[in-house]
């Protein structure tokens, strides 16, 4: 069983076997309280087939998942909610089970420590009617999850989907990265913050327990530039560490805030591409809108509150959506190509901040969602550039042209969004 590290160029992970590891996580947080054995092998087996090595999970059961009939629960429930001192062993030994399986299979579990709505003073826990976990509970938990998952070589998200507004919820997210760090050094960590957030608390981010960098573009229509925006601003924060879009939009999902539309195999595929070449290249998180819920047909779904996310597709069906195989596509193109070390190139003078390049040794990559004559900034290759079209897979090289320091690439004839890759 191998373990993750961070590389020492602290841009990207490599194995302990000392070989380069490209992040490619699938998001089904409520593995653990919505899935029975039997169709968590059935997931496993067409994940691994696609080239998925990492599998985002919340331990605990996440708020707006998808909710059906006995469910298990990590607590011994109480009128009020849980009863945070006394743990439910079945849950954890089925978690166990879970993780057991996934490692067997080659996948590396990345494992949510506390969900925002678990914590005081975090925008969930002001909107909606939650548990909280008592501040005394939080090293008795912390020690359970190292005593169930740690022997597996986790990566730790020690938050889930926070903001960190207050003192009080940057001591949770402090005393659990510390203790977590402490009990299992070999493990590595991180923070899943905040949709669209761009900073960390001063003494997080300082914190040489933490590992790297998370962010989420998430799922709001009118903000999806972020995908590439807040990449850019994780790659010049200090310390350098891996950075990686943990929560791109997800296939199909609804658009946040109740408004109208689901976001398409293109939507999902060209955040993936303008994160990686903006500077998030340690790797990429994938989600189907009925996986990281797990919703069955009889499920119960939504809130009338919050992002007020449409109706899923019953998992069965959200497993076949095709933007997993894109996702699959940019893994085999990174690890085929030794792309490890990507650098954000500023140099598309085009009136648009949507085509992303991104250049290591000789060569340049260059994201285009929408055909377009390019012109860049200085002189790029030999000439030739290879045009590949990410859905389907056609392939077609153009002439370059060289003016007055600038390369000119005529528009493509392809109809979807390109990949571009020129060599010197």
């Amino acid at each position: 069983m191998f373990r993750l590290k961070i590389h020492e160029d602290n841009r990207h992970f490599q194995t302990s076997e000392g070989e380069d590891f490209f992040y490619l996580a699938d998001t089904v947080w409520s593995a653990f309280t919505n899935i029975s054995l039997t169709d968590w092998a059935y997931y496993l087996d067409k994940r691994a087939q696609q080239g998925f090595n990492v599998l985002q999970i919340n331990i605990l059961p996440q708020w707006d998942r998808s909710r059906g009939q006995d469910h298990l629960h990590p607590f011994e429930q109480t009128d009020d909610g849980y009863d945070f001192n006394q743990f439910n062993e079945r849950y954890f030994e089925h978690a166990e089970t879970m993780v057991k399986m996934a490692v067997a299979k080659g996948f590396t579990p990345a494992l949510v420590v506390l969900w925002c709505n678990y914590v005081p003073k975090t925008w969930a826990s002001q909107i909606f009617d939650t548990m909280l976990m008592p501040k005394d509970a939080i090293i008795p938990y912390v020690e359970k999850v190292n005593d169930y998952f740690s022997k597996y070589h986790p990566i730790y998200f020690i938050s889930g989907d926070t903001d960190f507004e207050t003192e009080e919820a940057i001591e949770y997210y402090q005393i659990a990265l510390n203790k977590l760090k402490e009990l299992a050094p070999q493990c590595l960590t991180t923070l899943h913050i905040k949709g669209r957030l761009a900073t960390l608390p001063e003494q997080l981010q300082q914190n040489t327990n933490l590992d790297f960098y998370l962010y989420q573009s998430g799922h709001n229509s009118s903000y999806q530039e972020t995908a590439y925006t807040v990449a850019e601003q994780f790659y010049q924060k200090s310390p350098q560490r891996p950075i990686i879009n943990s929560e791109p939009c997800y296939e199909l999902m609804g658009y946040s805030r109740q408004v109208y539309g689901r976001f398409t195999r293109f939507d999902v595929r060209k955040a993936a591409w303008q994160s990686i070449l903006s500077g998030a290249g340690a790797g990429i998180t994938y989600g189907a809108h009925g996986i990281w819920s797990w919703h069955e047909l009889n499920s119960r779904f939504g809130s009338s509150t919050g992002e007020g996310f449409v109706t899923p597709y019953p998992w069965r069906i959200a497993l076949e959506f095709d933007g997993a195989w894109d996702y699959s596509f940019i893994k085999r193109f990174i690890t085929e190509h030794h792309l490890y070390a990507l650098e954000p190139q500023n140099i598309v003078l085009n009136k648009t901040t949507e085509i992303r390049a991104a250049k290591q040794e000789d060569m340049l990559l260059i994201y285009v969602p929408f055909s377009i004559e390019i012109t860049l900034k200085g002189k790029w290759g030999s000439g030739i550039t290879k045009v590949i079209e990410l859905e389907s897979g056609r392939t077609a090289e153009l002439p370059m042209q060289y003016n007055n320091d600038q390369t000119l690439i005529p528009m493509h004839y392809f109809t979807g969004d390109c990949l571009m890759v020129i060599q010197s």
